[in-house]
């Protein structure tokens, strides 16, 4: 079994027609032109810069979530395409197209010519005037598969995944305005219950050019994304994905039963010989009743005796593999034993990366080389296996760049384990991370919160989220980890209530910490102090005049407000930009305010962060809390602030995959 755990590889193929040169970053491409390059503070760069302020607004405007434009005169001008998936909302739309441009002028730096494909969006500039291409055609392809393949053999996986694609691109084709479809297709074969995709086509083309479109990348699919898990296919006006797992918001627009080739073997048929005499007929009528009576009487004398064995028997506790079975849905690999035991060096203490509250965190090798991290649930902890299985539920259905993957997990009688994506660290100490790494950082933290609150097909508050739980890979690029506390958001609400308030104190939003409330403002808050922390390389419960009243909020708001705010930077910070820092302490503020009200959305924040432009309204005093030695909480009623003791929270500072690597990035 070990041996097929290959597939678990985090590989992603991207496959390119020419004329295409792609950049490849995990699931999410871009692609750079050959259409010539323009020049820093040129009239092309200035009319780029009109587009990108013009187009995400007329996209997340326009009832079809698509927009054109182009701005300039030969040879300056700038043709530009945006396109939103048809399922998002026009907030997520415009926060999309905004970090799609930005991306494609930082990866695709002074080229002409560029493209962006993301989950939510696609974007495409060029200076060749390629919007009078009515009819989709052209050059221009990108294929995308996961390195996992189906159980099921390749053949018969490609003809059901032909015919859920070419039904939905009817169906988008024909009968929505958008120009946009989903679709589910049952498939009882290899282990997958079921085929979901989506379909697209830019809404300015006719539907017999769509499907025009659509068809002629439908067609390479064998060709390039045989037997793959999940396959996506790119050209500008038009694209498909497909995986074994609902992917997109709401039900399918299109259902489709077993495929007559992928369905179960027909039953027996029944080839014994008629009879058309009586006499036979009596005979088997009365062979009949006494079969049917000996049944009867075995089943109750069988009932009885595993009755008898049963009261016998000391009661088992209920084993949890049928529940995380659930909780995956079929969409994480089951490891044996054997096989963790093994990847672990049978759980020694050279592979141990950290313990915690609730269990103990390994490396381990896979026979393919790969590397994993696997938690290992403490057998004592009710608590953890609760929250363990909480991460399943959370993590099966999430897949981001900006996530911490999970690959699988192992129930075998007591013992009950979550494998993930092993994170290898940068072993640079704190003090040596320049500030664009830092920045870098706190933008890819609030892209992962974007995907959270927004962007996935279930909405996530992930409840804890500190420096613990962020994981900087060798190339200091953060993960987010850690989502045993994580709540699902459904049926539309925007907040609900918990009677067990769990996480960090000193990350807490007041609303949570004292009433329960949970919303995803109360993530908002606690990603303001990591940017307050990330910025000033202090922990939210220190002060540097060790006054028990003050801490890392308030001394940030009162510099700000003396007009001394870049006192309380970190000092080994030699050279940074002045006005980045200044934006993010100020976002930092907004997002600590004390009603959750005031406080922005993530895709806002996202905005603000990478669009200067954007103005910033004035924060009001925040939101203040201080580890106090007095076993109470109360109220502070002169600032209409809450100050809160650490010991009358439930705090879980020890529970999280940050045990994987060290992952405070500021480490005193």
């Amino acid at each position: 079994m070990a041996t097929g755990h290959r597939a678990l590889a985090n590989l992603t193929a991207v496959l390119l027609v020419p004329f295409f040169f792609a950049w490849l970053a995990a699931a999410q491409p871009q692609v750079c032109g050959d259409s010539g390059n323009y020049s820093a503070n040129s009239t092309y760069q200035s009319n780029l810069g009109q587009l990108s302020v013009t187009l995400p607004k007329n996209a997340s405007a326009s009832p079809t979530l698509f927009a054109v434009g182009s701005v300039g005169s030969v040879p300056d001008i700038v043709y530009a395409l945006a396109l939103c998936r048809g399922d998002t909302n026009a907030s997520a739309c415009a926060a999309c197209v905004t970090t799609a441009f930005q991306d494609a002028q930082q990866l695709c730096a002074f080229s002409k010519d560029a493209s962006v494909f993301y989950d939510l969006c696609l974007l495409h500039f060029s200076n060749h005037n390629f919007l009078s291409d009515a009819d989709g055609q052209g050059n221009q392809f990108i294929f995308q598969t996961d390195a996992r393949n189906v159980s099921a053999p390749a053949a018969v996986f490609d003809n059901a995944v032909g015919v859920l694609l070419n039904a939905t691109a009817d169906y988008a084709a024909s009968n929505s305005s958008k120009r946009f479809a989903t679709g589910e297709e049952m498939f009882d074969t290899g282990g997958a219950p079921a085929i979901y995709a989506l379909v697209q086509c830019t809404p300015d083309l006719a539907p017999a050019a769509c499907r025009s479109c659509l068809g002629d990348i439908i067609q390479k699919m064998p060709k390039y994304l045989s037997g793959g898990q999940s396959g996506r296919a790119f050209r500008i006006r038009c694209n498909y994905r497909y995986e074994l797992y609902p992917f997109f918001s709401g039900s399918p627009l299109l259902r489709l039963p077993v495929p007559a080739f992928a369905g179960t073997p027909p039953s027996p048929v029944d080839i014994s010989p008629p009879s058309n005499k009586r006499g036979q007929r009596k005979r088997s009528a009365a062979k009949i009743s006494a079969s049917v009576a000996c049944t009867i009487v075995l089943v109750l004398i069988l009932s009885a005796s595993a009755f008898i064995c049963f009261k016998k028997r000391k009661p088992l506790k209920k084993q949890p593999a049928m529940a995380f079975h659930n909780a995956a849905r079929g969409k994480c690999m089951i490891f044996d034993l054997s096989t963790l035991q093994e990847a672990t060096e049978n759980f020694s203490e050279e592979n141990k990366l950290g313990e915690g509250g609730f269990g103990t965190v390994y490396k381990g090798t896979l026979p393919d080389e790969q590397e994993v991290a696997v938690k290992r649930l403490s057998q004592a902890s009710r608590e953890g296996l609760n929250q363990l299985h909480n991460e399943v539920q959370v993590l099966a259905q999430l897949q981001h760049i900006k996530l911490v993957r999970l690959l699988g997990y192992c129930s075998h009688q007591n013992e009950v384990m979550l494998v993930y994506e092993f994170v290898k660290k940068d072993e640079r100490k704190g003090r040596e991370l320049s500030w664009n790494r830092r920045y870098n950082i706190i933008i890819g933290i609030a892209k992962g919160i974007l995907y959270l609150h927004e962007d996935s097909s279930i909405r996530i508050i992930h409840r804890d989220l500190k420096s613990n739980n962020i994981l900087l890979d060798e190339n200091m690029n953060p993960k987010i980890a850690d989502f045993g506390l994580a709540r699902l958001l459904g049926g539309g609400h925007t907040q609900t209530k918990t009677a067990n308030v769990a996480g960090t104190y000193r990350y807490m939003a007041p609303e949570y910490a004292i009433f329960g409330n949970v919303s995803p403002k109360i993530d908002i808050f606690s990603f303001g102090v990591l940017i307050l922390e990330i910025v000033t390389r202090r922990k939210n419960n220190s002060s540097d005049d060790f006054n028990n009243t003050v801490n890392l909020l308030s001394d940030v708001y009162n510099c700000r407000t003396k007009d001394m705010t870049l006192q309380i930077v970190d000092k080994s910070l030699n050279v940074y930009s002045k006005s980045e820092v200044l934006r993010c302490i100020h976002i930092g503020l907004l997002c600590i305010q004390e009603d959750p009200d005031d406080r922005p959305n993530i895709s806002s924040v996202v905005l603000m962060l990478t669009r200067d432009r954007v103005k910033l309204q004035p924060p009001r005093q925040p939101a203040f809390f201080f580890a106090r030695d007095s076993s109470s909480v109360f109220e502070h009623t002169r600032h209409g602030n809450y100050i809160y003791d650490k010991s009358d929270v439930i705090v879980e500072d020890n529970f999280s995959v940050n045990e994987v690597t060290n992952t405070d990035p500021y480490p005193r």
